[in-house]
């Protein structure tokens, strides 16, 4: 950037550039948005013009190479700017270089208005200024290089003393979105065909040229199907004509280009080099691509060319109510890479693998469905950038050393492995070179972290283009087949009778800038990704590689809303989960919902609203996060009722949690003979966070409610307590700590995702190892394995059951397996295997780990090791579950009210109707009783669960046990333990480990 400005000294001087101070007018312009304040207007200066240019641009040369440089100026408004740092004895100049002169402007101090405060919440603490700029002359400014320059009072000598770039996303949305008919009404974003033709439209308001370059269709595929990509050049070059008032650049071509491949180049200034750059990028609205994303594709998703048969008329299951789902977490890949019973190779780990009909993932989700599962969660399926989808290059595990090698030769990759392969059999595949290493050493992770790279698998949270169908997945990347394959894939699901919700990521991409995978940030810098606010640095925290987007903005916002509608209206998606929801706006993702509403009235949304990162507080804006979301109905991911089952943390032997063994079945760690009284207390808080999830995670849900029983979350023992009139007060959910949070949030059970297991962090089974007792029994592990499980399926809200997680599935203790391959990640649908200790971790991840790993597996001495013995009951357990769930609309109640007046927790306290005993220590009773309110079951009067945490039979003493009966499927049940459950004239037995359902009959 330094040479760049020293070489235009030397122009300006040859162009005798002219140098313009513009004064403010004495009044405010009509669009002024603030309150009244003083305004210092600057004094009228007249220098030579050549000699101020080389002066400006000298000085500015030394504030870069000095490191003053930041990015601490907003443009707000048309009119008003806030500067981070102003100096109160300075004054400030805005300055356009459009590349053949500069232009200054005044800025005159006036503080930000109230509206602008609350609009910029980050930007509080900024100095706020005044610009006398009409707004056409503002929209062509935008096109230059823009500069705050801080100067001494008295301009006569203009001595710089700093320098800020200006960022610009505010004003562009002012500018371009806040009227009637702006960009943000545009509804045909992209290539669009119709019976006038073709049309292409981009908004590119910074953009000073832009041209859409058409390609041959068949040089394209050509060159994609090839080992690597050659150059290829246009066949036609068609210049763009802008809308001032959009700021959309866009041509009509009479002609239909179904089928073409297209790209625009765009002349624009990029603030990553400081000058004017042409660029040559994808589509930003594509609805198809060819092959690793080079080239946006024409295509029309409402033609039959694009749509399998019967898509159209083909039915989508529905749901009565939010609360019926039951969310089944896949990966496109998992699903079937390790299937032995598919059709056809090319179907493994493709689209195609879910119009199987009698595989072994299928035959399984047929049982699931049978069972009461309702809805599909599939991981990213959108484009994403990190696998390569030319099948040339890409390696699988499938492929002999011979193969993989060849290939990372071809690509010129050197990795260990493929230096000497003198002592391996160059035909054996990678899984037999993988199944041949020691489970103990370290081979395995590190031949897998060195093809990571390399191979054909990614979790997707690496977004490249939002509204196209991942390529990767698809037996053929170029053009429709990916959206043919997707919409069969679509089809086969609800033909199973699942719903289908899609996992999107609308917080981050991949890349931004100029790297080769960033799209948006080329288009119009600086708008789409959030900036840090002084130093200009692209946000992070989302992503370690990635950008965060910022949704807050209108054209971000309509990106994901316009892509989530198509999704929804022509992929028959019937809802979405939002990662890092939390870093987006609850306006923006209502205004979404609404929208999606529109063209599927029953969709879901729901997401991870965690609270972090540069928004974190709402440091920006009312952000889509736990607390915020309470009664909206779109659901959060409640980590509260998954950290009182798992324990605390990851990675670790030094907490436990409810199902792996806390105060009950304490590990050698857990020093209990001197942390007796803060393992109790820690006992009753995690107990007490179990009843709020079960309860729906509801705030305003009474724990003490049950004939006037009562909880104290602190105490070794529960009970009573007492206002001065001898009433019982209550204790709410949003009572129980949390951290320094609440436990209890939610107002609406919709606004609750249950879980104990999900794609990333430890599997539930591999978590359990890392902190159960070396001693306990494999016949213990797996009860309290499936225990687990019975918390989130039996409880209030929406369960979310990671796929596998009933087939005890293990990733080998991996923490984040998001692209670590078939082998950590395999999935085994034949009930044979969970691929439990396969190999150490990658390093990567789990390096300082691999001690405690080590040291875990060898006091478990093989009782961690399970058999296809043990996954079948595992399986056949989790069915039962969802047949239970599925028997009542009591454990699928749908608002704050339901719960209120039909749950409640019947061993919360000392004395009580049927209980005079202290309660007994893992014993968990929660009673569903119609009979309370309106009733919601014409055929059962109340219900009671009863879990029981320890590992001993337990009696639940209770009056009116003798009518009730365990429920019909535990007397069908394959587990004896369960069918062994039984009510009595006294009470209720139940054995240890076991989760029993007792069903009192009108």
């Amino acid at each position: 950037m330094a040479n760049y400005f020293v070489d235009k000294v030397l122009s300006y001087q040859m162009r005798r550039l002219s140098f313009t101070l513009l004064l403010p007018l004495a009044g405010l312009s009509a669009c002024t948005m603030q309150e009244e304040t003083s305004t210092e207007h600057l004094t009228t200066v007249s220098l030579q013009s050549q000699l101020l240019s080389a002066t400006v641009v000298r000085q500015v040369n030394q504030l870069v190479k000095t490191g003053e440089l930041d990015h601490g100026a907003h443009w707000l408004t048309v009119n008003h700017l806030a500067l981070a740092n102003a100096k109160p004895d300075k004054s400030y100049l805005l300055v356009s270089d459009d590349g053949e002169k500069l232009e200054a402007m005044s800025l005159s101090r006036q503080s930000l208005s109230r509206e602008l405060i609350n609009k910029y919440r980050h930007l509080a603490n900024f100095t706020g200024f005044f610009l006398d700029i009409s707004q056409q002359d503002a929209k062509q400014l935008l096109k230059n290089r823009l500069f705050v320059v801080e100067a001494e009072q008295d301009l006569s000598r203009l001595e710089l003393s700093g320098l800020s770039n200006v960022q610009v996303g505010e004003v562009l949305d002012v500018l371009y979105t806040a009227g009637k008919d702006d960009a943000n009404e545009v509804s045909d974003f992209g290539a669009s065909i119709s019976s006038k033709g073709t049309s292409f439209k981009l908004w590119a308001p910074t953009a000073q040229a832009v041209e859409l370059l058409l390609y041959n269709p068949e040089e394209v595929v050509t060159s994609n199907n090839g080992e690597f990509n050659s150059e290829i050049k246009p066949e036609k070059i068609i210049a763009l004509t802008e809308n001032v008032k959009t700021g959309v650049w866009q041509t009509q071509i009479t002609s239909n280009l179904f089928g073409r491949y297209y790209q625009y180049r765009i002349s624009l200034y990029h603030p990553e080099t400081q000058r004017v750059e042409t660029l040559v990028t994808t589509d930003p609205y594509s609805l198809s691509l060819s092959a690793n994303s080079e080239f946006s594709q024409v295509v029309d998703l409402a033609t039959k060319r694009t749509q399998p048969a019967n898509w159209q008329d083909h039915v989508v299951p529905e749901i009565a109510h939010v609360e019926d789902h039951i969310l089944y977490e896949m990966h496109v890949r998992d699903f079937s890479a390790s299937d032995q019973k598919l059709s056809s190779p090319k179907h493994r780990g493709k689209f195609k693998a879910f119009t199987e009909q009698s595989s072994s993932g299928i035959e399984h989700l047929k049982r699931l469905k049978r069972a009461g599962l309702t809805t599909v969660h599939l991981l990213p399926v959108y484009d994403f950038a990190t696998v390569t989808e030319n099948p040339k290059q890409v390696i699988s595990y499938r492929d002999s050393v011979k193969q993989v090698c060849e290939k990372l030769a071809k690509q010129s990759v050197d990795i260990e492995f493929c230096r000497d392969l003198s002592s391996i059999d160059v035909n054996k595949t990678l899984m037999q070179v993988l199944s041949s290493y020691s489970p103990s050493s370290e081979q395995a992770q590190a031949l897998v972290s060195d093809l990571r790279r390399y191979d054909d698998y990614n979790w997707g949270y690496d977004p490249y283009h939002y509204n196209v169908p991942e390529g990767s997945y698809a037996t053929d990347a170029n053009g429709i087949t990916r959206i043919v394959e997707f919409r069969e894939m679509v089809q086969s699901l609800h033909q199973l009778g699942f719903r289908v919700v899609m996992d999107v990521v609308y917080n981050h991409t991949y890349q931004y800038g100029l790297a080769s995978k960033s799209v948006l940030d080329k288009i119009v810098p600086g708008y789409y990704h959030r900036l840090h606010p002084v130093t200009g640095i692209v946000e992070q925290s989302t992503c370690f590689t990635c950008g965060n987007t910022a949704t807050e903005r209108v054209m971000m916002a309509k990106l994901m809303t316009d892509s989530l509608v198509i999704w929804a209206r022509d992929y028959k998606i019937d809802g979405f989960r939002f990662d890092l929801m939390g870093h987006q706006p609850k306006s923006t993702m209502l205004m979404a919902r609404e929208a999606v509403r529109a063209v599927d009235h029953d969709t879901y949304f729901y997401g991870e609203g965690w609270n972090f990162g540069e928004v974190a507080n709402h440091q920006r804006f009312e952000q889509a996060s736990q607390l915020a979301l309470g009664g909206s109905e779109i659901g959060t991911f409640s980590d509260r009722l998954r950290d009182a089952v798992r324990g605390g943390g990851n990675n670790t032997r030094d907490s436990q949690g409810l199902a792996n063994g806390l105060l009950l079945l304490p590990n050698e760690q857990q020093d209990i003979a001197n942390n007796q009284e803060k393992l109790q207390q820690e006992y009753q808080l995690r107990l007490n966070q179990l009843r709020v999830g079960l309860a729906g995670n509801l705030a305003n849900f009474d724990l003490q409610s049950a004939n006037n029983r009562s909880i104290n979350s602190s105490a070794t023992n529960s009970i009573s307590t007492t206002n001065q009139q001898g009433l019982v007060q209550p204790l709410l959910g949003k009572d129980i700590p949390y951290g320094d949070q609440p436990t209890g949030y939610a107002l609406d059970p919709a606004d609750t995702i249950n879980y104990v297991s999900k794609h990333d962090n430890q599997t539930l089974w591999d978590n359990n190892q890392y902190r159960l007792p070396f001693a306990t029994s494999l016949s213990d592990r797996v009860r309290l394995h499936m225990q687990s499980l019975s918390y989130v399926i039996l409880g209030q809200g929406i369960p979310f059951i990671h796929m596998g997680s009933e087939l005890i599935r293990s990733k080998s203790f991996l923490r984040d397996s998001y692209d670590y391959g078939d082998w950590f990640n395999r999935v085994d649908f034949s009930n044979q295997h969970n691929y439990y200790d396969i190999g150490l971790p990658p390093a990567d991840k789990d390096r300082d780990n691999w001690p405690l790993i080590n040291r875990v597996k060898a006091g478990h001495q093989g009782r961690d090791q399970v058999s296809r013995t043990e996954i079948n009951l595992s399986v056949n357990h989790f069915i039962e579950l969802l047949a239970i769930r599925s028997s009542s609309r009591l454990f699928r109640l749908t608002t704050e009210q339901q719960i209120k007046d039909k749950l409640t927790f019947l061993n919360t306290a000392r004395l009580g109707s049927g209980d005079d005993s202290p309660p007994k220590l893992g014993l968990v009773v929660m009673k569903l009783d119609d009979s309370q309110g309106l009733p919601v079951d014409e055929n059962v009067d109340s219900i009671i669960v009863i879990f029981n945490l320890s590992d001993t039979k337990q009696v639940f003493n209770y009056q009116d046990a003798k009518h009730y009966q365990l429920h019909p499927v535990h007397q069908q049940s394959i587990d004896l333990r369960s069918r062994a459950a039984k009510s009595m004239e006294q009470g209720f037995e139940v054995p240890g480990y076991t989760t029993s359902v007792f069903i009192r009959y009108h």
